[in-house]
């Protein structure tokens, strides 16, 4: 094994993000598919998918170059019935983690935990029923709300409750954090919308103001070395016991969050991209062999660039604009 590749910008990568799947049983008008637009279509697996195989093949290869973790996502990555599997084959040295809408956790939460799953976190945007349907166009409230009781019942606590900040979900965030104060086992995610990916800059917000707002309310704050992230603790107890934590994930335009990055990302059909924001550095595995692999896994890293403040550099009236160094990025393989 070797020790994790680096990028020209000192970059390591020691993460992996893997999508198993375009497919989901949401609508979330917020969704961007992990930066690939939305390219959903019909429900049924389809050949395009990689498979466990393929899957397993890459992470053990990954492993190789001192990547310790890796989060599945999807669309809905719990519509692979390989899920477990998969989870079960993954190296033993990746911490294992995954984001899902929480639909299916209920009857599968337990078997997800014994596969060797060590972390969940659960999209979740609204604690009434018509503002979720709203934001998510599905009638599924009580059904993630039970596969969030599964999650923290099969020991996959704390379960982060994803949020997704933006104008439709603003006014829901005091209830948010109030709900994660008095519910044990749970934390909740602030995501500040990312205009850039779903194309609806209306829809932005100062998410300064929710910084603001919740350094006003919190009982302390922390600060996580990854990204210089805060982490506010609020509802806790003299003793400072008790309570929920609250982080947000702020990207958007934001130099240092890119300049802090360590994940490699790969489409559920086999591509390699460096980065969440760009589709004009994908990079095909082929056939998919560990020397496919190895090779497309050495590039990507060694051509990665931090989004803000490179691949998009500030002009003289303050906008960002695409560098012209990063035009000539190698295209995808056929």
């Amino acid at each position: 094994m070797t020790g994790p590749l680096g990028d020209d910008f000192g970059r390591e990568v020691t993460g992996v993000r893997i999508s198993l799947t375009d497919r989901c049983n949401f609508d979330c008008i917020y969704c961007h598919n992990e930066g690939l637009g939305d390219t959903r279509g019909p429900m049924e697996p389809s050949d395009e998918e990689m498979s466990a195989d393929d899957v397993v093949r890459f992470l053990e290869v990954a492993e190789g170059y001192g990547v310790d973790s890796v989060k599945f996502t999807g669309g809905e990555p719990m519509l692979r019935q390989d899920l477990e599997e998969i989870i079960e084959r993954t190296p033993d040295s990746m911490e294992v983690s995954m984001t899902t809408n929480g639909t299916f956790l209920p009857g599968r939460a337990e078997d997800l935990k014994a596969a060797g799953l060590d972390r969940v976190n659960v999209s979740q945007d609204a604690l009434d029923p018509d503002d979720f349907a709203e934001v998510t166009k599905s009638g599924a409230y009580e059904k993630v709300l039970e596969g969030v009781r599964a999650a923290v019942d099969a020991g996959l606590d704390p379960v982060k409750l994803n949020m997704v900040v933006f104008t439709h979900t603003a006014g829901y965030v005091e209830e948010m954090v109030d709900h994660v104060a008095d519910n044990e086992g749970l934390q909740l995610q602030l995501i500040e919308y990312m205009p850039e990916l779903t194309g609806k800059p209306e829809w932005n917000i100062d998410i300064g103001r929710v910084h603001d707002w919740l350094a006003e309310e919190a009982d302390r704050v922390e600060h996580r070395e990854m990204h210089d992230r805060k982490r506010y603790f609020v509802g806790e107890d003299a003793d400072g016991e008790g309570g929920g934590m609250v982080e947000i994930v702020d990207p958007v335009e934001n130099e240092e969050f890119c300049a802090n990055c360590g994940r490699v990302r790969v489409t559920h059909e086999g591509y390699l991209k460096g980065c969440l924001n760009r589709n004009d550095d994908l990079r095909s595995m082929g056939e998919m062999s560990r020397e496919e692999i190895a090779e497309t896994f050495e590039a990507v890293v060694a051509n990665r660039v931090p989004y803000y403040g490179e691949y998009l550099v500030e002009n003289d009236e303050g906008e960002y604009e695409i560098n012209e160094e990063y035009l000539g990025t190698p295209p995808a393989a056929d």
